[in-house]
């Protein structure tokens, strides 16, 4: 029996993703441990490598195909000893035995006119929806032969489990004359006209180019407004004086002899993390099963990139010395450009940290990258008036905002956790003890 290769669950919370490239082509022989194809989830595009030894005998699903749900064949491997007359019947099993149903949405009508239907040949009636709405059950294969031949799945009865449309379905439909062409034919039951959508309003003159959202950008959405809508955000500023930090940048970087190259921001990471661990109430999350306080202070650093804002993570970055911080932190901000961070490097973290102030941006308030309780806003450090013992005086500041989830962290918290930092920033050589 040949090989169905599926598409791979590359994170658990991967659902679907994009089959950005194939590095093989059909025809091509395939051994274990060869890279297969490029996918794209919602943070990264990782290799796909081959398990088995074969030919690529069949690609089902085509490079740039989005959507592609987990666990759906994407291409069919043959053995030895085996021809391209048992591609189809593998592809049949995998669709309707070893493939999960996949949930299909009837396309909106972007005319104004009602869309026309497929017939239904009187033994077949609409598929009850899943859910109660407009999503119907149908496998892969049922699915990409209903769009070959112009078929609408909404009407169509699915004889396989849950109502779930299979292949015989579609066939029978076909072999009835049920094409879209023919959809001007009469129905048994009255078709109901597709809602006409409401089009969004243009001033005269207004121009744009409509860019079609990313995986990567409609995940960010959706997870920055659940922040928004479900965790209560409070934010405390306060003002820190980087001369110390910025003397011992120099002096650190001066004796490094090329090694390391530190930022301020890699000074930043290492305050927040001894900051955590001083004020361990402010290392936390927040759960419906309760607060999560995390053991180590896994730093996660905004990277904006391309494609979308990532948060890689330096984990235990209590425990790490400011050179191992730096040259990790910068590998993780190649990786996360080139979109190679594996799902280790970006999925969970303790705290985390935005900075802005390499565009000048003196001080902003971040949104919590929830589950985790707190998110540090840092700005611009830059020279400012302050007085010191009565008299007036000039030292660079840098202002920093935390956003703290009120759910998990109360204010008094917040507080203790900015003195911590403060402290550490305006007196840096205690975070190296």
């Amino acid at each position: 029996m040949p090989i169905i290769i599926t598409m791979p669950a590359l994170s658990p919370t991967m659902t679907e993703g994009t089959l950005a490239k194939w590095i093989m082509k059909e025809g091509d022989a395939v051994q274990s441990g060869d890279m297969l194809a490029e996918i794209e989830t919602d943070k990264a595009t990782m290799e796909v490598e081959a398990i088995d030894e074969g030919v690529l005998a069949k690609i089902l699903v085509p490079e740039g195909t989005e959507g592609v749900a987990v666990n759906a064949p994407i291409a069919v491997l043959l053995e030895d000893g085996e021809d391209a007359s048992d591609i189809q019947e593998a592809v049949d099993a995998a669709s309707v035995g070893l493939a999960p149903a996949v949930e299909v949405t009837a396309p909106a009508d972007t005319n104004p006119a009602p869309a026309p239907h497929a017939p239904v040949t009187p033994e077949a009636t609409p598929s009850p929806p899943a859910d109660g709405g407009s999503r119907i059950l149908a496998s892969p294969l049922a699915k990409r032969m209903a769009t070959q031949a112009g078929l609408d799945l909404a009407l169509i009865l699915g004889s396989g489990p849950r109502g779930r449309i299979v292949k015989s379905d579609i066939e029978a439909v076909i072999a009835a004359g049920g094409t879209q062409a023919s959809a001007a034919a009469p129905t048994p039951k009255a078709a109901v006209p597709a809602p006409v959508p409401t089009a969004v309003p243009v001033a005269p003159g207004d121009q744009f180019e409509l860019e079609k959202l990313s995986s990567m950008r409609k995940v960010i959405a959706r997870r920055m407004t659940e922040s928004k809508q479900q965790a209560p955000h409070f934010y405390l500023t306060v003002d820190c004086e980087l001369d110390a930090l910025l003397a011992l940048r120099k002096e650190l970087n001066d004796k490094a002899d090329g090694a390391y190259k530190l930022s301020i921001n890699d000074l930043v990471i290492k305050a927040a993390a001894v900051a955590l661990v001083k004020v361990p109430d402010a290392n936390v999350g927040y759960s419906e099963d309760g607060i999560r306080r995390y053991k180590n202070a896994d730093i996660s650093v905004a990277v904006a990139t391309d494609k979308g804002l990532i948060t890689p993570i330096i984990r235990n970055a209590n425990g790490k010395g400011l050179a191992a911080i730096s040259i990790e932190m910068k590998e993780l901000a190649q990786k996360a450009n080139d979109g190679k961070l594996m799902p280790e490097e970006y999925q969970g973290g303790s705290f985390s940290i935005s900075n802005l102030g390499m565009f000048g941006v003196k001080q902003f308030d971040a949104v919590i990258n929830m589950p985790q309780g707190c998110i540090l806003a840092v700005g611009a450090g830059e020279q400012r008036p302050v007085v010191k013992d009565g008299a007036l005086a000039i030292a660079t500041v840098m202002s920093v905002t935390i956003s703290v989830d009120h759910r998990a962290v109360d204010g008094a918290v917040g507080a203790q956790f900015l003195g911590a930092f403060k402290s550490l920033i305006q007196d840096p050589m205690t975070m190296l003890l």
